[in-house]
């Protein structure tokens, strides 16, 4: 059991038969009442995102996660296998399961799979991922002074904003955490 002074984001949780993750919480003290600890949760089944109120001192069920080294191996319609390194043993996981992740698989690669009990939670990416521009508008000579962006799609199908001198067939690295252009590689 853990209180609210041991909070901190990306800590798991076990609330109500859920199995919950921190994404952000704040602690707020009252002017004449007791503090409160505002949570935001992200359902680790689900994928939902909800926004919960504790009292100051309050005990939560701490869920620990166990993590294993996979490998990206293959698609098949709504259904994503990845190969355990130790094991290899194929994981399934659906796209309910991985979420935006699934615009950042490419084969071959190296991700961690978070288990709970045996069970196959989530995939956490690498912070960065390289992918290659299939298909984006060509930028004019001049454009590039006015900082403007314009929709590239990847070859994962994410759809990304690049700067106007990106063009199709380029190589660019990509925040995983909230899809967004770093730089052309």
């Amino acid at each position: 059991m853990i209180s609210t002074g041991d909070l901190k984001k990306g800590l798991s949780l076990e609330m109500d038969g859920q199995l919950l993750t921190i994404v952000d919480w704040q602690h707020i003290k009252m002017g004449r009442g007791g503090a409160i600890v505002r949570i935001k949760l992200r359902n680790l089944r689900t994928g939902s995102l909800t926004e919960r109120t504790f009292d100051a001192g309050e005990r939560f069920q701490r869920a620990y996660l166990d993590r294993h080294k996979v490998q990206y191996s293959y698609s098949d319609g709504d259904t994503y296998y990845f190969m355990d390194q130790e094991s290899f043993e194929m994981v399934p996981l659906s796209t309910e399961q991985l979420g935006d992740v699934k615009y950042y698989l490419l084969d071959g690669m190296e991700l961690e799979v978070a288990y709970y009990k045996d069970e196959p939670i989530s995939v956490d990416p690498p912070i960065t991922v390289e992918l290659t521009v299939t298909y984006t508008e060509p930028g004019f000579k001049g454009d590039t002074a006015t900082g403007g962006t314009k929709p590239a799609t990847t070859e994962t199908g994410l759809v990304v904003q690049v700067p106007l001198f990106v063009s199709t067939g380029d190589k660019i690295r990509v925040k995983t955490d909230g899809g967004t252009y770093i730089e052309r590689v």
